[in-house]
């Protein structure tokens, strides 16, 4: 049967496995980053882009990346504070910092379908890591015509300053430095992504780190990955459970998840809040869960 009775148990005998552990491989979906605080809708979506849900009737951040806006100069508005809040005015969320700290000193690899920036931001070691999906710190040509990205910082900085109703100045609009095309976010929605030479070096890495450990004592943590993408990081992690009998699959995610049986031996979930899960991981004794 799946390990989910015992609440406290269940921390233990992770707490077990990652001390024994060849390697910890950790799969992070938008979960983690919900868990952070970082919401895309409500409150928090309110505070920065209300103007744009009175004119438009946006309700979320997300949508609004697809909204069919007026122009480039308004389109550029939207986007430069969606990146601006998400990935430049803020900090490493507290979730992040404790599995920085689970990870301390461990054999460890993270992969990540979130553009956030915030294992970076938590100080995760980028021979270590992969994030697969882009990140909202990056640009593309919009063709594109070369496979290469481009840090946005300052761009993006300057057009949350100057912008004025709901849209920047016409020559901060972001063109290639190559063909003169419309630069993007590089963000996966579609074929057009650049994967560059660092995204190619981190697949790479990847690729050995599971190759490596394949049949190894390995504690494989999922944090709030979901159903979205599951061919990423959910799927692997079970095939990989079910390939390797010394694999655990950790599971965490406050959301209702279903384990397939053949792996059910050698998985522990957690239907619990992701932060709670990593704190207890890191407490020193048990305590009876409230």
């Amino acid at each position: 049967m799946i390990s989910t009775t015992n609440y406290w148990n269940n921390i233990e005998r992770v707490k077990e496995a990652i001390n024994v552990a060849d390697a910890v491989l950790v799969g992070i979906g938008a979960g983690m980053s919900t868990a952070a605080g970082l919401t895309y809708s409500g409150e928090r979506f309110h505070k920065y882009f209300d103007d744009f849900h009175k004119k438009y009737g946006i309700t979320d951040m997300y949508s609004g990346g697809f909204y069919p806006f007026e122009s480039m100069e308004e389109y550029w508005a939207w986007w430069s504070r969606h990146i601006y809040y998400n990935r430049y005015d803020i900090s490493a969320g507290e979730p992040y910092i404790r599995l920085m700290e689970l990870l301390q000193n461990k054999n460890y690899f993270v992969i990540t379908t979130n553009v956030d920036h915030q294992m970076q931001l938590a100080g995760v070691d980028k021979s270590r890591f992969y994030y697969m999906q882009g990140d909202y710190g990056l640009w593309q040509c919009s063709e594109p015509c070369h496979q290469k990205t481009y840090d946005n910082e300052e761009q993006v900085r300057r057009m949350v300053k100057e912008q004025k109703d709901m849209k920047i100045p016409t020559e901060l609009i972001p063109h290639c430095p190559r063909c003169g095309e419309l630069m993007t976010m590089n963000l996966r929605v579609d074929g057009a992504f650049v994967q560059d030479e660092g995204w190619y070096a981190a697949q790479k890495r990847y690729a050995s780190f599971i190759e490596n450990y394949k049949d190894k004592k390995t504690v494989l943590l999922e944090l709030g990955v979901g159903y979205n993408t599951p061919m990423i990081i959910k799927y692997p992690f079970m095939r990989m459970a079910h390939d390797n009998i010394d694999a655990l699959y950790v599971p965490v995610n406050i959301e209702k998840q279903s384990i397939p049986f053949d792996i059910q031996e050698n998985t522990v979930l957690f239907n619990n809040d992701i932060q709670k899960v990593l704190n207890d991981l890191l407490s020193k004794e048990g305590a009876n869960v409230l």
